[in-house]
């Protein structure tokens, strides 16, 4: 009887071995020794049996591999094909019933249709706000232009970074993330680098998120401010007449005029002496980014779930945007002339040598890369990810295209010069419109939600790079969220161009993670598998070059 009990290979192994297979988990479903009985029946609404015939043949197979050795023996443990598929593995009792595992992987996987919308409402922020000023950097005709161009370049550049893990051979990449992948190829340097330009994107996003905050608490508080105290603002700022008001804020590019922009009140008493009080300690620069400081303890929390339940106000606020576009695009109109090299008093030329800055807005525009491998796991139909990720991106560039076109399009030429569009195309409207106060008020609310988020990515990278911990001490996370917020602040006080920010940015952290560690990564696996060919090469080297070239046009734009 010890006999029939006795698996018929010994499990005795040496201390090196056992050391080289680990231990054993007790859930794993290849070691884990079932107890077989011919299956009946399933418990469930189908009283009639269920389980067919080929279940129970590989029911067979697995109980066999369990006599062949110990269960804590992972030598002669079930190989991948004898396993069944997660939604085909059963509990059999010993009463011949089979009931189903509940909880599996599949029933934790996203439809295509979420997964798409969840790109989607990754990738767009706040580069959304500068599209239009982007299209008339580089005229309207480059612009378009360049603009599914580049969508093109990231889309194929995000789709190397998805398939990098599975073009290892021989490793486990289940868990892996690009990082790991740099490290498998460039080692330690692959590994820091991809960290550094990854913290470059992070924490240039939440010094533009510290900036727009600034922006849009200043007009929400303007508008609260002369609503209640039935304050309006006088004819000072150049800009359109009628309900829809549009404003052009800086006078140096305003043809034909001499006088200074500046913004007076008047109330109802003719007493302004409240007013100027309040423009004394409500600035845009000079008190709003010292106001925002009270933010620094959310960034201090242990956890960042709570703040991720408020997702959901990044879709609202996109949706209330192009929505808020096509309302302002119907009641103004289009202002369109083509002028293709020449500029004209109010009219950019179609093509600018300006272009630089809107490819630099675009690569933190289309930038999904450092987190694309994680969404996609998520994927119900992993056979589908390329074909989702296309139809993502596809609706990523409509949508930037509907939003940039529509406003430079819309943009009242004459009176005001194209020229006028700002990094910010909200601050082309007058703090009094009451559509764009709502906007502001839902971008200021989803940006409060996700900056926290944003600082919760950059401690658990740095922390967990540099002491192995994602919360070493409250003492380390404070002085790291003092550095990030104090760059905001700086930022915000002295240089508050989003624009700028967006592209100095994108075009550093696109170096590397968008077009030149992929790129090498591509042609290192392909030169391995001898499938690297000279057209493929030449075509991955340009584009390390246009990464490259990139970068260094920002700097002499």
């Amino acid at each position: 009887m010890e006999d029939d009990c006795r698996p018929l290979l010994s499990s005795e192994q040496t201390g090196e071995n056992r050391s080289l297979r680990g231990s054993t988990d007790s859930l794993d479903i290849k070691v884990k020794r079932p107890f077989y009985v011919e299956p009946r029946n399933i418990v469930g609404d189908d009283p009639q049996e269920r389980v067919s015939a080929e279940a129970a043949i590989l029911n067979s197979r697995v109980h066999y591999y369990s006599k062949l050795t110990g269960s804590s023996d992972r030598l002669l443990s079930p190989p991948n094909h004898v396993i069944p598929r997660p939604e085909e593995i059963y509990v059999y009792s010993p009463l011949g019933t089979a009931f189903k595992v509940a909880g599996s992987d599949h029933s934790s996987k996203n439809p295509s249709i979420v997964t798409i919308f969840a790109i989607w409402n990754t990738m767009l922020g706040t580069s959304i706000l500068s599209i239009p000023w982007g299209i008339k950097q580089a005229g309207f005709t480059l612009g378009i232009i360049i603009l599914i161009f580049t969508g093109l370049l990231m889309l194929y550049c995000c789709y190397i970074v998805l398939k990098s893990p599975k073009a290892i051979p021989y490793v486990n990449t289940s868990d892996w993330e690009f990082p790991d992948v740099c490290k498998y190829y460039f080692g330690k340097f692959g590994q820091w680098s991809s960290l550094v330009f990854s913290m470059v994107s992070l924490i240039g996003a939440m010094v533009v998120y510290w900036v727009l905050m600034s922006n849009f608490l200043y007009n929400i508080g303007q508008f609260i401010y002369n609503y209640a105290h039935n304050v309006s603002m006088s004819d000072s700022e150049f800009g359109t007449n009628g309900t829809d008001k549009v404003i052009c804020p800086y006078q140096n590019i305003i043809p034909g005029e001499n006088y200074t922009i500046s913004t007076f009140y008047f109330d109802s008493s003719g007493n302004d002496t409240s007013v100027s009080s309040f423009g004394h300690w409500w600035s845009k620069t000079d008190t709003i980014p010292l106001y925002l400081i009270v933010l620094l303890p959310l960034l201090c929390f242990r956890s960042a779930s709570f703040f991720a339940r408020f997702t959901f106000l990044g879709t609202i606020s996109v949706v209330y945007l192009i929505i808020l576009v096509t309302v302002k695009a119907v009641r103004l109109g289009f202002h369109l002339e083509f002028h293709w090299f020449d500029t004209t008093q109010f009219y950019v030329p179609e093509f600018r040598l300006l272009f630089p800055q809107l490819t630099g807005v675009l690569t933190l525009a289309f930038y999904i890369h450092n987190c694309i491998i994680t969404l996609m796991k998520s994927n119900m139909h992993q056979e589908n990810n390329v074909r989702d990720l296309s139809v993502a991106y596809l609706l990523v560039g409509m949508t930037y295209l509907y939003v940039g076109v529509l406003i430079f399009a819309a943009f009242p030429s004459p009176p005001l010069l194209k020229d006028c569009i700002e990094p910010n195309f909200l601050d082309n409207f007058p703090s009094s419109d009451v559509m764009v106060f709502v906007a502001r008020t839902f971008l200021l609310f989803q940006m409060i939600t996700v900056y926290p988020l944003l600082g919760y990515l950059v401690r658990v990278q740095i922390m967990g790079q540099i002491f192995g911990n994602h919360y070493p001490s409250f003492f380390h996370v404070l002085v790291l969220n003092i550095f990030i917020v104090g760059a905001g602040v700086l930022v915000a006080r002295f240089y508050p161009n989003i624009g700028s920010i967006i592209r100095y940015s994108g075009a550093t952290c696109g170096l590397a993670l968008v077009f030149v560690l992929p790129a090498l990564v591509h042609m290192i696996s392909l030169r391995r598998q001898g499938k690297l060919r000279w057209p493929s090469a030449l075509f991955h080297s340009f584009l390390i070059l246009l990464g490259m070239s990139n970068l260094l046009a920002q700097f002499f734009m």
